[in-house]
């Protein structure tokens, strides 16, 4: 296992972690919808979570931790449409935006433990798993949460 391929790859989730974090904050600041502001502040608080367990990883290897938010386009752009969006403050267009975010997010950690595993322990793919479940839970929260405002539009 090549030490400096895994801190790569954990340093990639980091950062993806940290568009996660960047975003939800942009998001909650920028929208009037209790139940957003509420769900976007949990989901700030997952990946601090995920990002913490990442450098406390990449720490023990001696590496050094990335910083900012530089994965190439993945998330970052979904959150410049999240910020136009927000001026009209629709949260079904919102919420379809954070739910193309939340796909690229998965995407990366199904990347790394699908194409890029080989450069993980097994407690380090463990912790990886639990995290890309814990984000996939809340990308169907995401869903839940539009389908309803979907349902409730034509309700009325």
């Amino acid at each position: 296992m090549n030490k400096e391929k895994t801190i790569e790859l954990l340093n990639t989730l980091v950062m993806i972690n940290n568009d996660r974090i960047e975003g939800y904050k942009t998001a909650g600041k920028n929208t009037k919808d209790r139940d957003l502001k509420t769900l976007f502040s949990k989901f700030k608080l997952t990946s601090k979570k995920c990002r913490r367990d990442l450098v406390s990883k990449i720490k023990k290897l001696g590496g050094k931790v990335a910083v900012g938010t530089k994965v190439p386009g993945l998330f970052f752009r979904v959150w410049s449409d999240v910020k136009s969006t927000l001026t009209v403050n629709d949260s079904k267009s919102i919420l379809d935006l954070c739910e193309q975010g939340e796909e690229k997010v998965l995407e990366t950690y199904r990347y790394a433990f699908d194409d890029a595993s080989d450069h993980l322990t097994a407690g380090q793919q463990k912790m990886v798993k639990n995290q890309y479940s814990l984000i996939k839970a809340e990308l169907g929260k995401i869903r839940l949460m539009r389908d309803n405002l979907v349902k409730a539009s034509k309700n009325h």
